[in-house]
């Protein structure tokens, strides 16, 4: 379980009793059923042993027995995983820009929902992180070096223009360079960071989508992927009808070989909300705390609610 690790994982060894104290109670469940077996009279057997209510006994014991797992757990001073608000970050927003995001499958078009989402995504960003945008074509480029100035952001995500070709690849070794321009820490330490790309389109130009992907986990650089559009949009080049449906199993192979993760999004709407995920993901850090207090929490309120339980089985209810 890499959720949750031990201080003193050797104390651990009480479990043990566990498995025994069920034996037991299974041993004893048996040796009363033979003992029954001897009574013909259920009358004379009524009156030799009173009758008690099965469940409320199991419940009982099956509630003990979870006492002693929690404090046990909680003797070993366990440590759980808690999500915290990153202090610092640097994100890469990766856009594509290639003349598929012209269609119009999605109102106005591609790129201009997708500018629209993006402005509200960067709004949200928390003020301290470093925003850098990064156009996604056949020559793909930086277009604002990382950044805590929305202004500059808004500025460079308005101004992005259509351009030739989908170098999804080379945009990804790009938006990597892009993350080696972030400012330091006070003490000289990058900023974790992250890329965000949105892609319509396979693959035209550049080097291997899966190279660039490589990189990136090599660098422990996690990359959210959104492939946008609908599977019936479709563009009109020198007079020609060309659908252009997004690459969704590209994309998911970039996000899943990062450690990031991989969206589809075919209105603003679900744009909005996707962004909204990403948003939570990348401002946050999985961080150990010692959550002895919470099981030995648990540990208590079993106890008490089997000790309810035994009490139960003395009392003649009406």
């Amino acid at each position: 379980m890499d959720w949750l690790t031990f201080l003193n994982p050797e104390r651990l060894w009480v479990l043990l009793i566990v498995p025994l104290l069920i034996a037991g109670y299974i041993f004893l469940i048996l040796m009363k059923k033979k003992t029954g077996m001897r009574f013909t009279n259920t009358a004379i057997l009524g009156q030799v042993v009173p009758k008690q209510s099965q469940w409320r006994r199991h419940l009982a014991v099956a509630l003990s027995i979870a006492a002693l797992v929690a404090l046990s757990l909680a003797w070993a001073r366990p440590n759980g995983i808690e999500m915290q608000p990153r202090e610092r970050a640097t994100v890469v927003l990766v856009l594509d820009t290639s003349l598929s995001m012209q269609a119009t499958d999605v109102k106005p078009t591609r790129l201009g929902a997708a500018k629209d989402a993006a402005l509200t995504f960067i709004k949200a960003l928390p003020a301290q992180y470093n925003l850098s945008v990064v156009s996604l074509s056949g020559n793909p480029s930086v277009r604002l070096p990382p950044t805590t100035d929305r202004v500059q952001a808004q500025q460079a995500i308005r101004s992005l223009k259509l351009q030739e070709s989908t170098a999804v690849g080379e945009s990804l070794y790009i938006a990597l360079s892009a993350l080696q321009m972030a400012p330091k820490g006070t003490d000289s330490s990058p900023a974790p960071g992250a890329i965000v790309m949105l892609s319509d389109g396979q693959n035209t130009a550049g080097r291997s989508p899966a190279q660039a992907a490589n990189e990136a986990r090599k660098q422990s650089i996690p990359v959210y992927t959104i492939a946008y559009g609908t599977e019936n949009g479709y563009v009109d080049l020198d007079g020609k009808r060309e659908r252009v449906p997004p690459d969704k199993a590209l994309l998911a192979g970039i996000s899943s070989a990062t450690g990031g993760q991989t969206y589809t999004a075919e209105n603003l709407d679900q744009l909005d909300r996707v962004y909204n995920n990403i948003r939570s993901e990348v401002g946050q850090t999985p961080v150990k705390k010692e959550t002895t207090a919470l099981w030995a929490g648990y540990g208590l309120a079993f106890a008490v609610v089997a000790a309810l339980a035994a009490v139960s089985l003395g009392a003649r209810w009406p």
